[in-house]
């Protein structure tokens, strides 16, 4: 990106482009974000990983199936030299996933495709595990369980496979369990008695089953059957069989020699609450340990060093109503120790460590600026160094057998994800952050409708506050784009790249110049910017939102008295509180928002996290729900009824409230300017491709007759 100054909007900005478009037509005609049937049906990747021998990258590319009513995942090879074009490796109806590879580089991966060796044929299959070998075209199942198999993990120097399996309370083997599952399955037995909190998480109920890992010896009689001989599967052990539901949403790793896993494991405690501890089981003996026990964190992700001494892990401290919660990486002997902190000092959340050949370091990814770039962290001096350049986020890091290579999946504003390859010997001969290479991807960069730019101000207490802006190519002083505030959900997050759910190149597309910016709460600032807007949500990301859309408004190319503001679940919070405290937009609309704070706290999926979130004197001050009279702006609420983080009672009294108390009631007929779009089945987000483009579709209605002023307006005709 090149480097501009914006002397009209008193702001640096870096600019990527530039086009000729009007901002209320079409823009850019031909691109996806003008098609909604030709987004949805856009290729998406995600994961990768690397053969042991560094000469085989693997990700998963998902595509819209024949019906178009919901996406099925393949696995595709890709060269990491960048050289050969991307090859795909499966091809099924019901799609794969969880790719790994064995020592040997055969690939191992989850499906619920035809087990052509069943004994009895399920109408509703679950994923098995499958192999496929290095040198063969053929899959074939090695293991499987009646609930289903995922999360495939295999150690770096043996032959041992970890993967994770649902598991009935009181099913002592396999047998058993598959005998209770069939029996609910054909009694339309659903009900779950409960002895624990919590009961459900996002859009699952939790139980009767709960997670378990299992091991498995990847024993050659199994990677090369004789011919003529049926096909042999793998014994599994119950590596946790005590484990209730202490695996609920935990990562496990296994040591390089196979003989230790290492995990997550969730301690119920009094009165609803519960921490994560970190423990260590031995495969052969299914003797458990506790590795770190931390009262006053919550640690998870772990992963084991090379060496097989070490094990590196994150540490979230529990927080209070008062004070934000500190993410840090630590590491601590496999054996048995003292843990201790890596970059202390460094004023960054890391997350998804990766450990280096050498076991001398990690990579770590960290939300930085509205980047999220790759750093490394030194074992010894907990030193961190920026490693990449790109104005990008990285994920799915893999990091080649001699060190001198790093592989990931890359994405941005600009981008969807797509690998590359990162040149690690260069960033340490230099001492300087390199850009990264892309590789030749399984899917095409779409083309976009407009130029990506950056606005930023410094509010009252000195913060800086910065934001992306998207603008229509074409918009100009003599042809300014209306503005769509956009803000985005967490709160303890950042817009720093693709989405596939909240795009704002599809509003972009509609002639909107759009605002993505990260108020206090957002993550890749500082510690001092959580903490700015902790246990207040109405006071500083309200007043930063609306001080960076004075600037933005502030531009020439755009128009000031046409703007809207949109969010979910915490933008869905702050869109309503913007409702009810300026009328300075002509349109919100609210997602999966949270309405009424004292009702929220106690029916979310995860009530215990909330109370240390706010006190109820907090709750009520920041709630939005009594400002409801305020509310003259026309809302467009959207729920999904499968929402537990965001219970459906919160869009549900939103709704009512709107119509019978805002500035802006039903009149004598029942007639409102407000609108509530309704997913019976979707959740906290709204996934499936077919509503998908009902959700935009309303929105872009919405839009255009509040914003745009357009009486034309219509809603979708499959809506009724």
């Amino acid at each position: 990106m090149s480097e501009t100054r914006d002397e009209t909007a008193g702001t640096s900005s870096t600019s990527t482009g530039d086009g000729s478009a009007g901002p209320d037509g079409a823009g850019a005609a031909g691109t996806a974000f003008h098609d909604l049937d030709a987004y949805v049906a856009l290729p998406r990747l995600s994961g990768l990983v690397l053969s042991p021998d560094g000469t085989r990258l693997v990700t998963a590319v998902s595509t819209l199936d024949p019906k178009r009513t919901r996406y099925v995942t393949a696995l595709w090879e890709v060269d990491p030299e960048g050289r050969k074009p991307a090859r795909r490796l499966t091809r099924s109806a019901k799609g794969e996933a969880s790719a790994a590879f064995t020592a040997a580089g055969d690939v191992l991966f989850t499906s619920a495709r035809p087990d052509p060796d069943a004994k009895d044929a399920d109408d509703e299959p679950v994923p098995a595990l499958w192999l496929l070998p290095a040198d063969g075209p053929e899959a074939r199942v090695v293991a499987d369980r009646a609930a289903g198999l995922g999360g495939v993990r295999v150690a770096k120097d043996a032959p041992v496979v970890l993967v994770s399996s649902d598991v009935l309370p009181s099913a002592k083997d396999a047998e058993t369990d598959e005998r209770l599952r069939k029996a609910r399955k054909e009694k339309k037995v659903a009900a779950i008695l409960h002895d624990a909190y919590p009961v459900r998480y996002w859009d699952h109920d939790l139980g009767p089953e709960s997670p378990h890992l299992f091991t498995a010896d990847l024993g050659a009689d199994v990677v090369t059957p004789l011919a003529g001989t049926a096909d042999p599967r793998l014994e599994l052990r119950d590596a946790t069989p005590d484990a209730r539901s202490a695996l609920v949403e935990q990562g496990a790793a296994i040591s390089p020699d196979g003989t230790t896993l290492v995990t997550g494991w969730t301690v119920p405690r009094a009165r609803g609450d519960q921490r994560s501890v970190l423990v260590a089981v031995d495969v052969a003996t299914g003797e458990r340990r506790t590795l770190v026990e931390d009262e006053g964190a919550d640690l998870w992700g772990p992963v084991v060093s090379p060496d097989g001494r070490w094990v590196a892990f994150g540490r979230e401290t529990v927080s209070t109503p008062f004070e934000a919660p500190r993410l840090s990486l630590q590491v601590v002997p496999l054996a048995g120790g003292e843990p201790r902190t890596l970059g202390e000092g460094w004023d960054r959340w890391p997350h998804d460590p990766v450990w280096l050949p050498g076991s001398d370091g990690l990579l770590v990814l960290a939300d930085d600026e509205g980047r999220g770039p790759v750093f490394r962290v030194d074992l010894a001096s907990g030193e961190v160094t920026r490693v990449t350049s790109d104005d990008a986020v990285f994920t799915d890091v893999q990091v080649s057998p001699d060190g001198r290579t790093a592989y990931a999946l890359r994405s941005s504003y600009e981008a969807p994800a797509h690998p590359v390859r990162i040149d690690l010997a260069r960033a340490t001969e230099t001492g300087e952050p390199v850009a990264a290479t892309a590789l030749v991807s399984p899917a095409a960069t779409p083309k976009f409708p407009g130029r990506l730019t950056e606005v930023e101000t410094t509010v009252a207490d000195g913060r800086r506050v910065r934001a992306w802006l998207a603008l229509p190519d074409g918009a100009s002083g003599t042809d300014p784009a209306p503005l769509l505030l956009w803000i985005h959900g967490g709160p303890l997050g950042s817009w720093n790249t693709w989405s596939w759910r909240w795009n704002p190149w599809l509003l972009v597309a509609q002639g909107y110049a759009v605002l993505l910016p990260d108020p206090a709460l957002s993550t890749g600032y500082g510690q001092d910017f959580v903490q700015a807007g902790w246990g207040a949500w109405g006071a500083a990301p309200f007043t930063d939102l609306m001080a960076v859309t004075d600037v933005a408004e502030a531009r020439p190319d755009v128009d000031a008295t046409r703007t809207a503001a949109m969010g979910g679940s915490f933008g869905g919070y702050m869109a309503n509180w913007v409702a009810g405290h300026t009328d300075r937009f002509r349109a919100v609309v609210t997602h999966a928002s949270l309405w009424a704070l004292d009702q929220f706290g106690p029916t979310t999926d995860a009530a215990y996290y909330w109370q240390r979130e706010m006190t109820q004197e907090m709750a009520l001050e920041n709630s939005p729900h009594r400002f409801v009279e305020k509310i003259v702006t026309p809302m467009l609420v959207v729920h999904g009824d499968k929402d537990y983080r965001v219970p459906i009672g919160e869009g549900l009294r939103l709704w009512y409230e709107l119509v019978s108390r805002s500035g802006l009631p039903a009149d004598d007929e029942g007639r409102t300017p407000h609108r509530f779009l309704y997913f019976p089945d979707e959740n906290h987000w709204v996934l499936t491709p077919q509503h998908a483009i009902v959700w935009y579709q309303v929105v872009q209605a919405f839009l255009a007759e509040h914003v745009l002023g357009r009486s034309d307006v219509t809603y979708p005709e499959v809506l009724g």
